[in-house]
């Protein structure tokens, strides 16, 4: 395997390193207080053709492999977690489903618009009776002509109720099971399309995270994705590489808590000399570079598995598990060498560990992680 990146990958990690240094870092404190919708990083990302990276040029796309649009959301990440999640959840999620199993019509209204940045869009996945246990979806489709008419709802949907489409899961044969599940394109304004309250969260607090609801919603027929019963499959492809993305905004924040850590470890001063100099500090820096690095070869590779062609469910599971759990230690243990400081809003890394720990559950708890790569390793038993 080569571990190197080629010129076009150094060149997206360098540009987008570059915009996150000088114009994402600098808000991100001020988005997190606030609660603030980062409009302007969305739109310098959107300057740069970073919201449709991964996607052909066909369709307004950058034409890069998913590698470099990994690096992108490890980069963006690294400087506000916020901003990452909501770059992740439009390319991975939102636009995913359109590009792989939409319609050449579908694709073409959509993409253009969503990979421009015009727009942002959505994955309507998870209900309050159905979480981990994606298959008890309770939505359901009913046909109707030339419409389905959706009734149910949804929770915790990053940009749900902003975004210009969302592909929502429905049942459209309750009595099948998850093939019964059909995805649909709910554009925002479809009447019975009713955005609810935006949550309150611990962290990621710039990112628009709602609850919908579908009250005879009225969709066209037209924007089925693929045919009915095939949605259960399309969410499990989407989440896939939706995981690789999530392990990479894991990896950005723990490498901003190592860099935090680092930073502090030379300018604190204790007993007459820089805290770095203490064994019990330097065990700890060294403990995080080391999974730190394991995680980028895991995610990388799942990322690089997926460019070509090649399975990579296992990976993508084992690297978003490893990551996100790597973020949460690397962000303790920088909390814990910055003391008393680092419990303070004054300094990046109280940001950093709340920001983290979405990681471990968002799109597949680590328990789910788990058994995915178990039944990835043991098969039918």
């Amino acid at each position: 395997m080569d571990l190197e990146l080629n010129d076009e990958q150094r060149m997206v990690r360098d540009l987008v390193r570059d915009l996150a240094r000088n114009e994402i870092a600098p808000r991100a404190a001020q988005v997190d207080k606030n609660e603030e919708f980062p409009a302007e990083n969305i739109r310098k990302m959107a300057e740069l053709g970073l919201l449709g990276l991964p996607y052909p040029e066909k369709y307004g796309g950058g034409g890069g492999d998913y590698l470099s649009y990994i690096i992108a959301v490890e980069e963006i990440a690294r400087a506000c977690g916020s901003t990452a999640l909501i770059y992740a959840a439009h390319v991975s999620l939102g636009c995913a489903p359109i590009y792989y199993f939409g319609t050449e019509e579908q694709k073409q209204k959509w993409l253009p618009h969503l990979c421009s940045g015009r727009g942002l869009a959505a994955f309507g996945l998870t209900e309050p009776e159905a979480g981990s246990d994606a298959g008890a979806t309770r939505t359901t489709a009913v046909r109707d002509g030339d419409f389905y008419l959706l009734n149910g709802s949804k929770m915790w949907i990053t940009s749900g109720a902003i975004a210009d489409v969302v592909t929502c899961t429905a049942k459209t044969d309750p009595s099948a099971g998850t093939r019964g599940i059909s995805c649909f394109l709910v554009e925002k304004g479809t009447p019975g399309f009713i955005p609810g309250k935006n949550e309150p969260k611990m962290g990621l607090k710039g990112s628009v995270t709602s609850a919908l609801s579908f009250e005879n919603c009225r969709v066209p027929a037209a924007n089925l994705l693929g045919r009915e019963g095939e949605g259960f499959r399309q969410m499990l492809i989407t989440l896939d590489g939706g995981r690789i993305s999530i392990g990479a905004m894991a990896l950005g924040l723990a490498q901003a808590a190592f860099d935090e850590a680092v930073r502090y470890a030379k300018q604190r001063v204790q007993f007459g000399q820089p805290i770095a100099s203490f064994q019990a500090i330097q065990w700890m820096i060294a403990d995080m570079a080391t999974e730190i690095d394991a995680a980028r070869l895991m995610v990388y590779r799942a990322a690089a598995l997926k460019d070509a062609g090649k399975p990579f469910t296992k990976e993508a599971a084992m690297a978003k598990l490893y990551a996100s759990e790597v973020a949460e230690r690397a962000a303790f243990k920088a909390l814990q060498i910055h003391g008393g400081y680092g419990y303070s809003r004054e300094y990046p890394v109280e940001r950093i560990y709340r920001d983290q720990r979405l990681c471990a559950i968002g799109e597949g708890t680590s328990e789910i992680q788990r058994l995915v790569i178990a039944r990835q390793v043991l098969g039918k038993i």
